[in-house]
């Protein structure tokens, strides 16, 4: 692996870095050294495995798509995090954090979530590691995602509604900082994806990359030609790109188009966006031309954020992955194709990474495409009926 950032100041080149409060930097550095402490120790390490088999249920399978591959001209493969418990690649995170919760002795944590699917995996990890737990989520995303406020609820988890903004991911973000910082000494976050200051970035590709590595075992000495996975702030893309950066393999992130690039009801950070700070890292963004965060729009609550993680940002930039986007009404078409051809309900967030493979099917024809199948579509299935789709 030559690509082994992030550097000593959790920099990914010109990106990431620890932009935070003076009173939070105790609780980051704390963190930082929990970490590089608990990853080196093989008891840690092989608990968190241990869990991620025997609770979780992995290694998620790689599935032949054959009804889909026949209609596309390509050979698509699915790597199966919808079936892992909870529904998502989300649980691979929380595990390891609540893991490292217990580490540093700390009863209570606390997550944001949009989908509710990093919700509901955060609920799902505290209520098997004993631990008190608060999730902060949007209004507008608690209206479309009822179904996981109730799983949370059901679990032990204080649902907590963000009012602020536009109601979604971001403000939800902010509004999980904020709290952290007045009970840093008892609670830790539980972030959902590679976002956030050093050495959140890190610690979350740390925990998702199970996706990638098994992926390459699985398929052994046989490799894909292109892998695809869809991008909000990029966990579950992350987790299966990392593994594979110098593989030779073509890597494709598909972001939110929303209603169309040409608009700006979209959520597409690295295509359209400029760097800027965001949530304590340097990263992609979009902005207005006064550098405010603009807000993002997506169908899909998982990639209704304004921002992106920083080592996707490095990626971009150094050519190493390739960014696309899908719109709404693309990824609505792609939900119910796959659910009609192949029996399988994928969520919105996922839906965006199959729409770019089937409009692209011409230029991918005779490939073996893997597509990264973050999360099964449940959550979503009130808010398209609702559409008539």
């Amino acid at each position: 692996m030559t690509v082994s950032l992030p550097d000593r100041r959790g920099r990914y080149g010109e990106f990431g870095g620890r932009f935070a409060p003076e009173t939070l930097m105790p609780a980051l550095l704390e963190l930082e050294s929990v970490f590089e402490e608990a990853w080196g120790d093989e008891a840690f390490v092989g608990e968190y495995h241990r869990i991620l088999a025997d609770f979780v249920g992995r290694p998620t399978p790689i599935y032949e798509a054959s009804n889909l591959s026949k209609e596309l001209g390509v050979r698509l493969l699915l790597k199966r995090e919808d079936l892992n418990h909870t529904g998502a690649h989300k649980i691979n995170n929380t595990i390891g954090h609540g893991l490292l919760a217990k580490r540093m002795g700390k009863p209570r944590i606390i997550a944001e979530t949009g989908a509710g699917q990093h919700g509901v995996a955060s609920a799902t990890a505290a209520a098997l590691l004993g631990l008190e737990c608060e999730v902060f989520m949007g209004v507008k995303d608690i209206e479309r995602q009822a179904l996981n406020v109730y799983r949370m609820e059901l679990l032990g988890t204080r649902v907590v509604p963000v009012s602020s903004g536009a109601g979604t991911l971001k403000d939800a973000v902010s509004e999980a900082m904020r709290s952290w910082v007045s009970t840093v000494n008892t609670t830790h976050y539980m972030i959902g994806s590679v976002v956030g200051p050093h050495p959140f970035p890190l610690i979350v590709r740390e925990f998702q990359k199970v996706i990638g590595e098994e992926l390459l075992s699985q398929m052994g000495e046989e490799r894909p030609d292109v892998v695809v996975a869809c991008v909000g702030g990029g966990s579950n893309a992350m987790g299966v790109f990392y593994p594979l950066i110098d593989s030779g393999i073509e890597l494709i992130g598909v972001e939110a188009g929303g209603l169309g690039t040409e608009t700006l009801a979209h959520g597409a950070s690295l295509s359209l966006g400029r760097p800027g700070v965001l949530h304590g890292s340097m990263t992609y963004m979009l902005q207005d031309e006064e550098g405010q965060v603009r807000e993002a729009h997506s169908i899909s609550a998982g990639l209704d954020y304004p921002g992106v993680g920083p080592e996707h940002a490095y990626f971009k930039d150094k050519g190493l992955v390739r960014y696309e986007t899908a719109t709404d009404a693309e990824a609505l078409d792609a939900f119910a194709w796959l659910s009609r051809k192949e029996g399988i309900i994928p969520a919105l967030e996922s839906a965006h990474a199959l729409a770019w493979i089937r409009r692209e099917a011409a230029s991918l024809a005779g490939k073996t495409v893997v597509l990264n199948l973050s999360g099964r579509g449940d959550k979503d299935v009130q808010q398209v009926a609702a559409l008539g789709v």
